[in-house]
């Protein structure tokens, strides 16, 4: 009996790794930065101060206090330690710790995602991530299973064996009811971030003293070609699936008139798809826009617009694994959008969309997964470009350019909502913008054009 017992106890510690394997785990990131949620329900008024790791020194990092109920954000990076420190009551100018002393404790950020600080009664600090949370979520569930366990093998200690099975049912049930909670919970707060981004999308596009974002890193980009130079990237967002950045000096003066006197004699009215695999006008985009053929036969003579190209498709490489060729690609767009004055109720303006999928489904061959927005020309007031569902607001630069993504290159998964954008309202001034919509899965044979609106083929469409 004694050995059954010791190998049903040492199934256990495999079957919680196999847990832990298999429970949702904290996304790995490429830096360190790290978002703190510190929640005080010590019943007492406290501050948060950050230990400089050489010399010790406090430097206060929440103001005002953290009253008892409140909460307070805290931007830092993995390995900062902080001091939460009690503060005296205003009433009696006393702490409520041992002889009325304020008390302290400490925390270090970790590299888990997801972190909160709670602040316990006393003063004490629980620190809680993703990974703990999973981790005692296993332990639970792995106790209750242990139990179940204990429980048939004292009634029946000679089938050890089949209570090792029925322990193993017992985990993979409950991690089947875990990833479906987990999963349930995921979407709903895709749900809830959305219908936030939705309800803020007005106000922010109004807010004239918005700045840009701030990056989460900047990095460098040394374009090619004769006019090659170094560029400034800010990366905005950085998800396999779903990718922000922008590049200061993307293009030149000469390009943005050489593709504005192109346009000018093919200007309309810009349309959107309808749904059904065409286009259509629509309310929900007010602007001019016009389709540059590249002439690629005159990029060795210098063709100001096939540079500007060239350029798109080596900034598109440097970012994606995909060689992108021009072959079979779309045309440049121009798009020039025109401000009214503040009282126009119906101004030129990009409401909420996406330029490919953005259902996080699998990726449909020759498809729109990458764009670059290029400013030639902003307007005094309005025109700021807002991806609403991931925070990211742009007030673009003059020359400037926007790069977005949104396809995973190792699962082909589409973005599921993160590049959603808009252009703001223009209010009063032009803004004038060069975009380059990039298709995986086209060439010569099968150029853009060979597919509708739905991104299916229209000779397969026919036959359907």
């Amino acid at each position: 009996m004694n050995h059954r017992i010791n190998l049903l106890a040492s199934a256990i510690p495999l079957l919680l790794l196999l847990l832990l394997t298999l429970l949702p785990q904290p996304t790995t990131a490429v830096d360190t930065a790290r978002s703190i949620q510190i929640m005080n329900e010590s019943g007492r008024r406290t501050e948060v101060h950050w230990v400089h790791p050489q010399t010790g020194e406090m430097v206060l990092q929440s103001t005002p206090d953290i009253l008892h109920g409140a909460s307070f954000a805290l931007n830092s990076y993995v390995g900062h330690t902080f001091e939460v420190r009690e503060l005296p009551a205003k009433k009696t100018g006393f702490c409520a710790g041992e002889d009325e002393t304020c008390r302290v404790d400490h925390f270090t950020v970790n590299s888990n995602q997801d972190q909160v600080i709670m602040i316990k009664e006393g003063v004490e600090v629980e620190h809680t991530d993703s990974k703990t949370i999973a981790s005692k979520s296993a332990s639970t569930l792995l106790d209750d299973c242990k139990s179940t366990a204990k429980s048939h093998l004292s009634s029946d200690p000679e089938s050890a064996i089949n209570i090792l099975e029925d322990l193993t049912k017992c985990v993979q049930k409950g991690i089947a009811v875990e990833i479906e909670r987990a999963n349930e919970e995921i979407a709903f707060q895709a749900t809830v971030r959305k219908d936030m981004a939705a309800l803020v999308e007005n106000y922010t596009c109004a807010d004239e003293s918005l700045n840009t974002t701030e990056a989460k890193r900047t990095e460098y980009w040394e374009s090619g070609g004769e006019f090659g130079r170094r560029m400034k990237v800010s990366v905005m967002i950085d998800r396999p699936a779903s990718r922000i950045h922008t590049i200061e000096d993307f293009l030149t003066d000469d390009e943005c008139r050489a593709v504005e006197e192109a346009a000018a004699p093919l200007l309309h009215d810009a349309t959107v798809a309808d749904g059904s695999g065409g286009s259509k006008l629509s309310e929900s985009r007010k602007a001019q826009q016009a389709g540059i053929k590249v002439h690629w036969e005159k990029e060795e003579e210098g063709d100001l617009i096939a540079r500007l190209s060239r350029r798109v498709y080596d900034y598109v490489n440097h970012v994606l694994p995909f060689d992108i060729r021009e072959n079979g690609q779309e045309d440049l767009m121009s798009i020039q959008y025109f401000g009214r004055g503040p009282d126009d109720e119906t101004p030129d303006r990009y409401m909420p969309h996406c330029d490919g999928d953005c259902t996080g489904l699998d990726f449909k061959p020759g498809n729109r997964m990458a764009t670059i927005v290029m400013y030639c020309e902003m307007p005094k007031a309005g025109g700021a470009t807002n991806f609403r569902n991931s925070g990211v607001h742009i007030k673009p630069k003059q020359y400037s350019a926007t790069f977005f993504s949104y396809v995973d290159p190792e699962t082909m998964k589409m973005d599921d909502g993160f590049t959603e954008h808009s252009g703001c309202p223009v209010v009063e001034g032009e803004k004038k913008i060069v975009t380059q919509w990039v298709r995986l899965g086209v060439d010569d044979r099968n150029p853009w054009n060979s597919f509708n609106t739905l991104g299916i083929k229209y000779s397969d469409a026919a036959n359907q």
